[in-house]
């Protein structure tokens, strides 16, 4: 990872800035969401990465009120994808759950992110349901 990436738990962001990122990463049109309240509503913590002020990524970690902690919306820009930035975050993330006092970190992935979150972040297969709501 680049040395000059800052990183920042719970790191100041705007709603605009997370936008952009979230929409480039996620392939979506960017669309007008309060993220720094739903942040402040719902995670138990969350890591910003900066280069040279601009946000290149971000993670976000919501918690059970327990020992469960979940990552959700890790995005890297794409100038600095592949370079170590996202698993970086993930650490982080890790690092602030286990500071939180969380004692499992799940994440759910398409098949194509597992190399990202069993190699290079650690995290190890387990079998899980999903239900569509909408």
């Amino acid at each position: 990872m680049d040395p000059a990436i800052d990183l920042q738990p719970r790191g100041d962001l705007t709603d605009a800035e997370l936008d952009a990122l979230h929409a480039a990463a996620f392939d979506h049109p960017p669309t007008p969401t309060p993220w720094r309240q739903r942040l402040a509503d719902h995670s138990l913590t969350w890591v910003t990465a900066r280069l040279d002020g601009r946000l290149v990524g971000f993670v976000n970690v919501i918690g059970d009120g327990g020992v469960h902690a979940i990552v959700l919306d890790t995005c890297v820009a794409a100038d600095v994808g592949r370079q170590g930035v996202g698993s970086a975050l993930v650490r982080a993330a890790a690092d602030e759950a286990r500071r939180a006092g969380a004692h499992w970190l799940h994440a759910d992935y398409e098949p194509h992110l597992v190399d990202f979150y069993e190699d290079a972040c650690g995290l190890r297969p387990t079998e899980a349901g999903l239900l569509r709501l909408v």
